[in-house]
C-alpha cells in the first residue's frame, strides 16, 4: 500500500468520538443483518473500547453518554451505510424511547477477555432470527458477520494491512515534498474545513470544561492561540458537538491535534495553500507512523504523538531541514510519553494543551541546538531508534497500566492483590 492509499484510508470523516460511534456502527449493522426488531442485544467489548466509550457524550443524543445509548441508538436509529457517521441526522424524537429500552434491560454489556485492544462484538436476538458481527483492530473493520449461526462474511484483521506500509521519517519528508497534491486535495480540503469548524465551535460555545477558551482568554502567547483552538476542538467533540471531524489514527482528537495548529499557523503567516497541504501531508503521515508503532488503542495517550506530529508540521512550514525536525520530534517524545489515556472525556482537551505546549518547547530546543542527547533516558542515537523505544513503551511497558486504568474506571480493585 502506498502513502496516497494509506492517507485515503485513514483520514476519514467521523461524527462523534470514534469508540462509541464504532459501537453504534456495529449495532446498526447487526440490526440490518437481523432483519427484524431486536428484543435483546449483547455487546462484548475489549477493555479499551469500554474505557473510551464509557464517559464521552454521544452526538445526536442530546447530551447522553455511555455504551448503552451507543448500542441502542445504533440499532434502532442508525444507518450502517454511513459507517462512522452512523448517527448523523437521526430522529431525536425517538430518544426517549431509547431511554426506555435501556431501562427495560434490552442491552447487556460485558468485557471480552483476551481480545485485541480494539474489539467490538454485537449479538442480537429477535423473535425469529439471531445475528452477530465482530469489528476488530480498526473502527470499521468488520471481520465477521453471522445470521442464525451461519457465517455470511469473514475477513482478516487489519493488522496485517498496516505492516505493508514502508515508513520512516525521511521517507515521509520526501513524500511531503514531492507528492502529487491533486490526488489528496479532496481529503485535505475536507480536513481543513471540518477540523477548523469544530475548533471554532469549541471557542464560540460552552463545551466540557472550556479548556480552549480558558487558554485563549488567559494568555497572550501566539503559540497558546494554536494550543487553544486545538483544545477547543476536543472540548466540543468530547461533549456532544454535532460537527464532523477528519480523524487520524482512528481518533478525532488526534485528527484535530495534528491538523488545527498547522492550519491556523499557515493561514496566520499567509503561507501558500500548497505549503499548508504539504505540511498537513507530513504531519498526518508522521502521526500515523508513530501510532502504527504505539497501537490503535493504548494506555499511551495518542495526543502526545499527534502533538509531536503537529509541531513537526509547523517546523516543516518554517522550512527547517530534516535534521532539525528529527531533533524536535525526539525532544518532544522524550518528555510527555508517560501521559496516560484514561478514556475519552472532557479532560482530553487539557492533555492536548499539555502535549502541544511541551511540543513547542521541544521544537525550540531543536532550533537553538539544545536537544537531548543519546543516553538521556529513552533517547537513542537517531530518530528511528527513539521511535522504536516509544512503540515498545506504549505496547509493552504500559500494558499493565492499561489494565489498572480500566479496573479503576469500573471500580474493580481486586487487581491490587497481585502486588501485595
Amino acid at each position: 500500500m502506498d502513502y496516497y492509499t494509506y492517507l485515503e484510508n485513514e483520514l476519514i470523516t467521523a461524527f462523534g468520538c470514534t469508540e462509541p460511534i464504532a459501537i453504534a456502527y456495529g449495532s446498526a449493522l447487526c440490526s440490518e443483518v437481523l432483519e427484524e426488531v431486536p428484543i435483546k442485544i449483547y455487546a462484548k467489548l475489549s477493555g479499551n473500547i469500554i474505557k473510551n466509550a464509557n464517559s464521552v457524550k454521544v452526538p445526536s443524543t442530546e447530551g447522553r453518554k455511555g455504551i448503552e445509548i451507543s448500542v441502542v441508538a445504533g440499532a434502532f436509529l442508525g444507518d450502517a451505510s454511513k459507517k462512522l457517521q452512523v448517527l448523523e441526522n437521526i430522529d431525536k424524537k425517538e430518544l426517549s424511547e431509547m431511554d426506555k429500552k435501556i431501562e427495560d434491560g434490552i442491552v447487556e454489556i460485558s468485557l471480552k477477555e483476551g481480545a485485541s485492544n480494539l474489539y467490538i462484538e454485537i449479538e442480537m436476538k429477535g423473535i425469529k432470527n439471531t445475528s452477530r458481527i465482530v469489528i476488530e483492530d480498526a473502527h470499521t473493520n468488520v471481520v465477521l458477520i453471522e445470521k442464525n449461526g451461519e457465517v455470511l462474511e469473514k475477513s482478516e484483521s487489519s493488522e496485517e494491512k498496516e505492516k505493508t506500509i514502508d515508513f520512516s521519517v525521511e521517507k515521509i519528508y520526501d513524500f511531503a515534498n514531492n507528492c502529487d497534491l491533486t490526488k489528496l486535495d479532496e481529503i485535505l480540503n475536507r480536513q481543513i474545513e471540518y477540523n477548523i469548524a469544530i475548533a471554532e465551535d469549541g471557542i464560540e460555545n460552552n463545551y466540557g470544561s472550556n479548556i480552549g477558551k480558558l487558554i485563549l482568554n488567559s494568555s497572550n502567547n501566539y503559540s497558546d492561540k494554536l494550543v487553544a483552538y486545538a483544545s477547543a476542538g476536543s472540548d466540543a467533540r468530547m461533549s456532544g458537538s454535532e460537527k464532523p471531524v477528519v480523524i487520524n489514527s482512528g481518533s478525532g482528537n488526534q485528527g484535530i491535534t495534528v491538523s488545527v495548529p498547522i492550519i491556523i499557523y499557515a493561514k496566520d503567516k499567509n503561507l501558500s495553500e500548497e505549503k499548508l497541504k504539504r505540511a498537513l501531508v507530513f504531519g498526518n503521515l508522521l502521526g500515523l507512523y508513530m501510532k502504527e508503532k504505539i497501537g490503535k488503542l493504548s494506555a499511551y495517550c495518542g495526543v502526545v504523538s499527534a502533538s509531536a506530529a503537529s509541531i513537526c508540521g509547523i517546523s516543516y512550514l518554517n522550512g527547517d531541514d530534516l535534521e532539525t525536525i528529527e531533533h524536535a520530534l525526539v525532544n518532544i517524545l522524550a518528555v510527555n510519553s508517560g501521559l496516560i489515556c484514561d478514556g475519552a472525556k472532557p479532560s482530553c482537551a487539557s492533555k492536548i494543551a499539555s502535549s502541544l505546549r511541551n511540543a513547542f518547547l521541544g521544537y525550540e530546543q531543536a532550533k537553538s541546538e539544545n536537544s537531548f542527547q543519546a543516553g538521556d533516558g529513552i533517547v537513542k542515537k537517531d530518530v528511528e531508534e527513539s521511535l522504536e523505544v516509544i512503540g515498545n513503551l506504549a505496547r509493552y511497558g504500559m500494558k499493565k497500566t492499561d489494565e489498572v486504568i480500566l479496573n479503576e474506571m469500573i471500580e474493580k480493585r481486586d487487581y491490587i492483590d497481585e502486588f501485595k
